[in-house]
């Protein structure tokens, strides 16, 4: 096991569609040796189950091992919390993560983030990320935007928070869904300054 991880990065999956944008995000993470610290919703837990297929323990230590198997990680490199686990080290300033990403982001979670009003883990988290001035990137998965939505996002872009909806690029020709997962997967990485090998960039050669 490294001594230090090269970054610990949150990752908030809460419960809109598109949870394959989290659990591949994850999976990059572990596999570039990083450390993730991982929330998950109670609606993200119930939306992973319908569209991964993934029955993931409720209770964070088992839900733990549940994701340190799924993923692969080394000893220590994965860690669940609680939704109400006030004793995290997300929980506090004193000891925030590097980053932290909330794929895909829940227009209500994206609302009581703008408003500074945490209700669990996930929110209290971003409220320290962003007051710590660690980078915050909120994946937004929704359509159509209202006024409060955008209203929101404005809000929290001010704020620093890096607004980056589950809008994928078709200029690469996909011919599969894990493709266009990775598109949004390959552009986070890269706003975390994570160096990878995933899809292809504008005007590199497709061989």
């Amino acid at each position: 096991m490294p001594e230090r991880w090269p970054q610990t990065i949150t990752v908030a999956i809460t419960g809109a569609s598109g949870v394959q944008y989290g659990l591949r995000l994850v999976e990059a993470l572990v596999r570039t040796g990083h450390r993730v610290y991982l929330l998950v919703s109670q609606a993200g837990q119930v939306v992973m189950q319908m569209e991964a297929g993934l029955n993931a323990p409720a209770r964070p230590k088992e839900a733990e091992a549940f994701f340190i198997h799924h993923f692969q990680a080394q000893p220590g490199q994965l860690r669940v919390f609680g939704r109400q686990e006030w004793t995290a080290p997300v929980a506090s300033g004193s000891n925030p993560p590097d980053a932290m990403v909330v794929c895909p982001c829940t227009t209500g979670t994206l609302a009581k983030i703008a408003a500074g009003f945490s209700t669990d883990l996930i929110d209290r988290a971003a409220d320290v990320t962003l007051k710590e001035g660690r980078k915050l990137i909120l994946v937004v998965r929704e359509t159509p935007f209202s006024v409060t939505h955008l209203e929101n996002m404005l809000r929290l872009a001010r704020a620093g928070a890096v607004i980056m909806p589950a809008n994928p690029g078709f200029y690469f020709n996909p011919t599969r869904i894990e493709e266009i997962i990775d598109f949004m997967v390959a552009r986070v990485l890269d706003h975390l300054r994570v160096e990878h090998q995933i899809g292809r960039r504008w005007g590199e050669d497709p061989g």
